[in-house]
């Protein structure tokens, strides 16, 4: 199986200044065409950094993608990283210069003599062209470390080649745009014709509440061993995620193979599970209220406008700039709940309490079928108990209205 590491350069990732998507978005690219993803990794603005970085990475992967420091300022150093990483000096090609050139030139400016380093890449790289950015991208592949050496008399370069076989370091830019463009339309060709590429990985997530982590790891355990389809388990923040992912010729009959797995865990789980890849416990929620023709009004206390920004009409009590230890009291809760109802005429009644000092919340409810309230404790970190207690109160309302139908 094609192997693949991806390493973002930038010290302003390091510092927080930016999110790199890149590297997700980069991922799922890999993913979709069958090439399993070894690691991630970000380093700052350091060359000697950088190329032990890419050294490691190509020892370990077929294909190691860089994104970033394709600029013209000193401090863009992934050129002379990754010549130093493979053992080569850099080279000024000409064709990446008329690049830049011909890139600046559709804004009615001339290049600056700084942006000549832009033309200075690993000597025998293979040249991508970059047409929305002037920062040209490029390839340098090396054989694979890991094949036997052929003799050299068994015939020609090319069949020398490919007994060898190839790895290959790419680097992109940093700035999104930019990235995509290169890899859609000159990395994934090459991908795909280079490294013989006719599989795809095919991913499929099963949201699940109610249940934690290890509960539901018990029900599923021997679907954790399979080899393909793959099944694991990723807990969240009151959800569990339940991801299968298979590798196959086709989406077709990786879509067969996901839907074999999928139907033992729906059997085993049940209501556990309430959406699949995008779905959010929120949306369903309102989905399912909507259904049924009913309305929802919230109280939330302590939150600081967490259930606000999911649920339509809820009132925060107090609001974001009171402290949370001043959370209403249950029986404050309900009266709120109580009083929200009668006045916005809703069909269903949600109450969520935060008390932070007592790592604890209260959850109180009005439906068709009456008043219902419920305590509960957390654990974890403090900082979390607001999202917790929320989704465990949204999902308490889902279950609920399972249980009328």
């Amino acid at each position: 199986m094609t192997s693949a590491e991806i390493i973002t350069i930038g010290t302003e990732i390091l510092l927080g200044e930016i999110v790199d998507t890149n590297t997700r978005y980069i991922a799922r690219i890999l993913r979709s065409m069958g090439v399993d993803l070894y690691r991630t990794i970000t380093i700052g603005d350091n060359v000697d950094r950088i190329a032990s970085a890419i050294h490691d990475s190509i020892e370990r992967a077929d294909i190691v993608i860089t994104t970033g420091g394709l600029g013209p300022t000193i401090d863009d150093p992934t050129r002379e990283a990754v010549a130093k990483a493979l053992g080569v000096e850099t080279e000024f090609r000409e064709d990446l210069w008329q690049q830049v050139v011909d890139t600046i030139a559709r804004y009615g400016r001339k290049p600056s003599e700084n942006q000549k380093r832009q033309a200075y890449v690993p000597k025998g790289s293979i040249g991508l062209k970059n047409p929305v950015g002037t920062a040209p991208c490029f390839i340098v592949e090396r054989p694979s470390p890991l094949r036997p050496s052929p003799n050299p008399s068994t015939g020609s370069g090319q069949a020398l080649e490919e007994m060898l076989g190839m790895r290959a370091v790419i680097s992109l830019p940093g700035v999104p745009q930019e990235m995509e463009h290169v890899l859609h339309e000159s990395v994934i060709p090459y991908l795909q014709k280079r490294f013989n590429l006719n599989e795809i990985i095919k991913i499929r997530i099963l949201h699940c509440a109610g249940l934690g982590e290890g509960m539901i790891d018990e029900k599923i355990a021997d679907l954790e061993t399979l080899s393909n389809p793959t099944v694991g388990l990723a807990a969240h923040t009151g959800v569990v995620d339940v991801r299968i992912a298979a590798k196959a010729k086709n989406e077709s009959e990786a879509n067969d193979m996901i839907a074999k797995v999928e139907s033992q865990v729906r059997e085993r789980l049940g209501s556990v599970v309430f959406g699949v890849d995008e779905d959010k416990l929120e949306d369903v929620l309102l989905e399912m209220i909507a259904r049924r023709g009913m309305t929802l009004t919230a109280i939330e206390s302590g939150l600081e406008g967490l259930l606000a920004r999911k649920i339509p009409n809820t009132v925060s009590l107090p609001n974001s700039s009171t402290p949370l230890s001043a959370s209403l009291d249950p029986a404050a809760l309900m009266d709120a709940l109580r009083a929200a109802q009668a006045d916005s005429k809703a069909d269903l009644a949600l109450g969520v309490s935060v008390y932070m000092d007592e790592r604890a919340a209260e959850m109180a409810m009005i439906t068709p079928k009456g008043e219902k309230s419920h305590r509960i404790t957390y654990g974890g970190p403090l900082r979390s108990l607001p999202r917790w207690s929320m989704n465990l109160a949204l999902n308490w309302l889902r279950m609920m209205l399972e249980e009328m139908d």
